[in-house]
């Protein structure tokens, strides 16, 4: 036997406390009489009513009670075999951790905010299965795809600069890792959402762009950081902040290439959103557009289904209920000059 719910069991407790209720309440009704109509006017008035039935009916409404809470929690016994599919779309994130991702105008850094908004579009999953690429100067498939989303989250928590020891930002690689990471043969069912700050080192973006449009992979690509740019924080042997700089000593601006973003999005058929616009532009994206996707199989179990029994205890509450209401506390009067039996064994005995 399986049960729906125990959140209710607290009501349990109402059971001893209607018992002492109605305990005290008899006690101060006798009393109550006896003060009002002295002792032997409340003998005569008592020979009228059935002390066994005034016990019946709030016994009755305490049963009545504890039936209607084991109705409440649904006990379940019985069951049949039931075959679950799950279906959804395949989704990996190429995420940028190269130190142009430490900038902070977007606060508290581009990075940090990035990893916020994963968080919240994995909350938002339904079904789906999820994976993580962190890519910089080359790329790491640092979670496969998973319908664990708790375990993605862990993945995603230790993602920082440090993931990818070879500096810059390699777009290219980032797609072609995670173009790799799809499985099966499919040529659909496939998204990649490309989180970076647009600032791509290398000349194969397209070559990889390509590759992905042929194998049915949608990407989407979302820029994080401000068009004018911002200095990229790093910290000295001593700990203290400073920026990057170019050879002339000039401070190094990061900013956000919009233009090969949407380059990227538009080959493939995707769209290109942006974090710092005041939106959440994952869930947006994924609510408008990869939800809307054709679905797969992603797997399918036998699983073991319950029959919900509450109906039998609500109904003995209810019957029992019925019960009490009907019951009289007064005593059946019988009159045996009214019996047939009685008036025959009279006749016999004149006889």
């Amino acid at each position: 036997m399986e049960f729906g719910t125990l959140n209710y069991l607290w009501l349990l407790w109402l059971l001893p406390g209607l018992v002492v209720f109605y305990l005290y309440t008899f006690k101060q009704k006798k009393r109550t009489l006896e003060q009002f109509v002295g002792k032997e006017l409340f003998k005569t008035l008592i020979n009228s009513v059935s002390i066994k039935k005034q016990r019946v009916k709030p016994l009755l409404i305490i049963l009545s009670i504890l039936f209607l809470i084991l109705a409440i929690i649904q006990p379940k016994w019985g069951f049949h075999w039931e075959e679950v599919k799950r279906k959804g779309i395949d989704i990996i994130i190429a995420l940028d951790v190269s130190k142009s991702m430490l900038a902070d105008d977007i606060k508290p850094s581009r990075l940090e905010r990035a990893k916020i908004e994963i968080k919240s579009l994995i909350n938002t999953l339904k079904g789906d299965r999820i994976g993580l690429v962190a890519f910089a100067g080359s790329a790491f498939l640092q979670c496969p795809l998973t319908l664990d989303y708790s375990a993605a989250k862990l993945f995603l928590d230790n993602i920082d600069i440090e993931s990818i020891p070879r500096g810059g930002t390699d777009i290219g690689g980032a797609i072609k890792k995670a173009v790799g990471a799809f499985e099966g043969r499919e040529k659909k069912h496939r998204a990649l959402i490309l989180i970076t700050d647009g600032e791509d080192h290398k000349e194969r973006v397209m070559d990889a762009v390509e590759e992905a449009r042929k194998k049915g992979v949608v990407i989407y690509t979302i820029g994080i950081g401000r068009q004018e740019g911002a200095p990229i924080p790093i910290r000295d042997e001593k700990g203290n902040k400073r920026y990057v700089r170019d050879k002339s000593g000039n401070i190094v601006l990061s900013k956000l290439d919009t233009v090969l973003l949407q380059k990227v999005a538009l080959m493939t058929g995707g769209k290109k959103g942006t974090i710092g616009a005041g939106a959440f532009p994952l869930e947006d994206i994924y609510r408008d557009e990869i939800s809307k996707m054709e679905k797969k199989e992603l797997e399918s179990k036998r699983h073991k289904r319950f029959e919900n029994r509450f109906q039998w205890p609500l109904a003995i509450a209810i019957i029992l209920l019925f019960l009490e209401a009907i019951m009289s506390e007064r005593k059946v009067s019988v009159d045996k000059r009214r019996l047939p039996l009685f008036r025959i064994k009279r006749r016999g005995n004149r006889e």
